[in-house]
């Protein structure tokens, strides 16, 4: 191989290997991606069976037993879906991995076939005379001046297809150790796909286990859910009176000072400065909002729609009911002013916060912590939740846009 042939083939290795680093660097980026979702759900996984467990104990069939069994499996399920992902990911590595090695193993044939050749070729050249004698047999200067030149490019050359065979086999080397790490870590990875597969079918089992005996029971969780929603009426009811005072007074106030104020779009309610802020602010943090527990999960969401698993009921809520530990402190979300503190039937503590035209309503509080017209901060404990009959703590959380209820988990950070 003459020098400008061994350059093409360097930088084609170069080349090759450049774009194998860029391979790598997207692979790692995907795993990296893949692990984190994992940790996330592992995460969420570690909440619903601490929460479960303690909540559980007064062993009752209930709709939310069964709503948080529910999320339960729907967070396994997405867990084994991850790790089946990770499997895939790394079948392509360990692929992508032993096609390398056998290019490698193609070009340290190739590399030291060569080197035998630039071997074999020289000693034809020489005539197998030392290379002492063969510069000195030389016939005349220019002739010593060109065999020392050939055999300066000789040995650099030899030198290079040395070199070049080294770093071809400690690259091949590398890669099988690489392999071996690999297909290591698929083996426990579909080990422990296996074991969630199994949790997965235990959480099924326990699912249809509640089914089967509510299913029993249409006609009593159809009366209970018709009282929680003529309770919820009720409270929603008492937060738009709350609003429409706020709304009165605001407008009173502006008329009686000549104040600046301004009402924002969707909004009946006058602004000052400040609160047209303030409400700027939480409009800004949507999807951003922290949870009002630290620790939790949405046992049953906003909206109208059919039950998940339950044929035949119909849930319906103007907020979210978000299951956490018992005892768990409640948290505001948002600066602003507490507006009103009450008891409502059904929901038990009830504390309304006011973010200028945002008002976020915290339910089923077994203590309060604020008082009415006190200034709170994003994450200051306002109360504890309650726990319910049933061995259920969970908080009731509802958005508002002056008198328009929105989603609440549109707000908080998703989980």
């Amino acid at each position: 191989m003459n020098r400008k042939s061994l350059v093409i083939y360097s930088l084609l290795l170069t080349v090759f290997f450049c774009l194998g680093t860029e391979l790598q660097a997207q692979t790692k980026k995907t795993r990296e991606q893949l692990e984190r979702e994992k940790a996330e759900v592992q995460e969420r996984l570690r909440e619903f069976d601490k929460i479960l467990k303690q909540t559980t104990e007064i062993k009752k069939n209930s709709i939310g037993q069964l709503n948080a069994v529910t999320r339960k499996v729907q967070t396994q399920s997405r867990l084994v879906n991850t790790l089946a992902r990770e499997v895939k990911l790394l079948d392509q590595e360990i692929k992508e991995t032993e096609d390398k090695i056998e290019k490698y193993k193609k070009e340290l044939i190739d590399l030291k076939a060569e080197y035998s050749r630039m071997i074999y070729n020289a000693s034809k050249l020489n005539r197998g005379l030392s290379i002492v004698s063969f510069v000195f047999s030389s016939g005349n200067f220019n002739q010593l001046y060109m065999r020392l030149k050939y055999l300066k490019q000789y040995t650099d050359n030899r030198k290079q297809q040395a070199e070049q065979i080294e770093k071809v086999s400690i690259q091949l080397a590398e890669e099988q150790i690489a392999l071996d790490a690999k297909k290591q870590e698929k083996e426990d990875i579909l080990e422990e796909e296996r074991k969630e597969k199994l949790a997965l079918e235990q959480a099924r089992k326990e699912q249809q286990g509640i089914v089967n005996t509510l299913s029993k029971k249409e006609k009593d969780i159809q009366k209970q859910i018709a009282a929680t929603k003529k309770q919820q009426d009720q409270l929603n009811r008492m937060i738009k009176q709350v609003i429409e005072e706020e709304i009165r007074l605001a407008e009173a106030a502006a008329k009686k000072s000549n104040s600046t104020t301004k009402k924002s779009a969707g909004s009946s309610m006058p602004l000052t400065p400040e609160a047209a802020a303030l409400s700027s602010s939480f409009a800004g943090n949507k999807g951003r909002l922290p949870w009002p527990v630290e620790t939790g999960f949405i046992a049953q969401g906003f909206g109208t729609y059919p039950h998940p698993t339950l044929k035949g009921i119909t849930m319906d809520s103007d907020g979210v009911d978000i299951r956490t530990q018992p005892d768990s402190e409640v948290r505001t979300v948002f600066d602003g002013t507490v507006s009103k503190i009450t008891t409502m039937p059904g929901f038990g503590g009830t504390v309304i916060i006011k973010h200028g035209e945002y008002y976020t309503m915290y339910s089923k509080l077994k203590t309060i912590s604020v008082k009415s017209g006190q200034t709170v901060s994003a994450k200051d404990v306002i109360g504890r939740v309650a726990t319910g009959e049933d061995g259920q703590a969970e908080v009731h959380f509802q958005t508002w846009k002056g008198l328009k209820v929105m989603d609440p988990s549109t707000w908080i950070t998703s989980k």
